[in-house]
């Protein structure tokens, strides 16, 4: 099967149920030809099963699996393509390569798979290991090769059986600070280029702000929340997309440009009526030892729970009314001295917090296909 897109639909349409003891899974996957979605969640979530299911490593135990207009599965038609007659070409974490052949072989071995001769699929590998900058390195053993070379002839190895679906899993964990940012983007340039559907499975908010053009989170094995970066960003429904995108999140009651969370009435940028989340950034949140005099903003008394680095700021973690995260910059810290145990104020203007209500609007799905290759995300 070739890469091809499909008139009336995604390239990838899937609906993977997969029950694994206590635990299911249970997810809508759609993705167009062209598209790169990033799959996100916390551990346990259901991620790196989503990812067993689509190569083939997972039986689904209902749904379906129907890649280019072709069903690879559909358990309730006893219909179950194997791993190597997908037309799926994998990134595993830990690239996978093969030790004892050279980085020629290794991207060679797909095509040799597929039925190419020797020459030919030798001729490919070379081809692609130039794409990827490593045309010096044919002969290399994996053991040779620094994490950020290796995390490239895996991709190629990929990429090299044209594959109509693309998995990445954390393809860029294994590497360090440095050679990540480099990599990363790498990655997006070869991504950008790629005809064929792409998942990547990710713990990295930034990988996936980057790399993808749709965010899809999961938490306990069902789709939470999914939508484009600016959406999810501005918008999170649940605890563990919040700290994602790094906001505060509580859920209360609006009533106009208030909004009630438990005992404590937060003032907001938004209207919003009945049930209603509200959101504000931690650098929005001062701190003050007193309360402020004739302070307009919304005002709470808190307690210092925990104080540690982030970035360039400390993080203060808040417990009171509303619990809350604070950025301050290490001299305004210093200056307040602040400590765990520490009763303090904490403010955050009207204008600075964004309200809106909790049932997300439904959103029928339609694929995205770049038309600008060259265009950043």
């Amino acid at each position: 099967m070739t890469t091809t897109d499909v008139a009336d639909g995604p390239l990838l349409d899937a609906h993977l149920v997969v029950d694994r003891g206590a635990f299911r899974l249970d997810i809508d996957v759609h993705i167009a030809a062209g598209e790169v979605v990033a799959l996100l969640g916390p551990n346990g979530a259901g991620k790196t099963t989503a990812l067993r299911a689509l190569s083939g490593l997972q039986p689904l135990t209902a749904g379906h699996l129907t890649l280019a207009g072709v069903d690879l599965d559909r358990p309730d038609r006893r219909r179950r393509t194997p791993p190597e007659r997908r037309p799926i070409g994998v990134v595993f974490q830990d690239y996978l390569l093969f030790p004892h052949l050279s980085t020629l072989d290794n991207v060679a071995f797909g095509l040799r798979r597929r039925g190419a001769d020797r020459r030919t699929a030798r001729a490919e590998a070379q081809t692609w290991l130039a794409r990827v900058g490593l045309a010096e390195h044919t002969r290399r053993k994996p053991r040779q090769l620094s994490g950020g070379q290796a995390q490239r002839v895996a991709l190629a190895r990929a990429l090299a059986v044209d594959p109509t679906l693309l998995l990445l899993d954390e393809p860029l964990a294994a590497l360090d600070a440095g050679t990540r940012l480099d990599t990363r983007a790498e990655l997006h340039r070869h991504l950008r280029d790629h005809r064929g559907a792409t998942l990547l499975v990710t713990h990295d908010p930034l990988d996936a702000l980057v790399l993808a053009d749709r965010l899809v989170i999961v938490e306990h094995g069902r789709v939470v929340q999914q939508g484009d970066a600016a959406t999810i960003t501005a918008q999170p429904r649940t605890d563990y997309v919040a700290r994602l995108v790094g906001l505060n999140l509580h859920r209360g009651h609006g009533d106009g440009h208030t909004v009630r969370v438990g005992d404590l009435a937060l003032g907001t940028a938004d209207r919003v009526d009945g049930d209603a989340f509200v959101a504000f950034r931690p650098s929005a949140v001062a701190v003050r030892p007193t309360r402020p005099d004739g302070s307009a903003g919304n005002t709470w008394p808190a307690v210092i729970t925990g104080v540690q680095r982030h970035g360039d700021n400390l993080r203060v973690q808040l417990d009171g009314p509303v619990s809350a995260a604070a950025d301050l910059t290490p001299a305004a810290a210093a200056h307040l001295h602040l400590t765990p145990g520490q009763t303090v104020w904490a403010t955050v203007s009207p204008a600075e917090t964004r309200a809106y209500p909790v049932s997300a609007p439904v959103v029928a799905h339609h694929p995205v296909r770049r038309v600008d290759a060259g265009a950043e995300p």
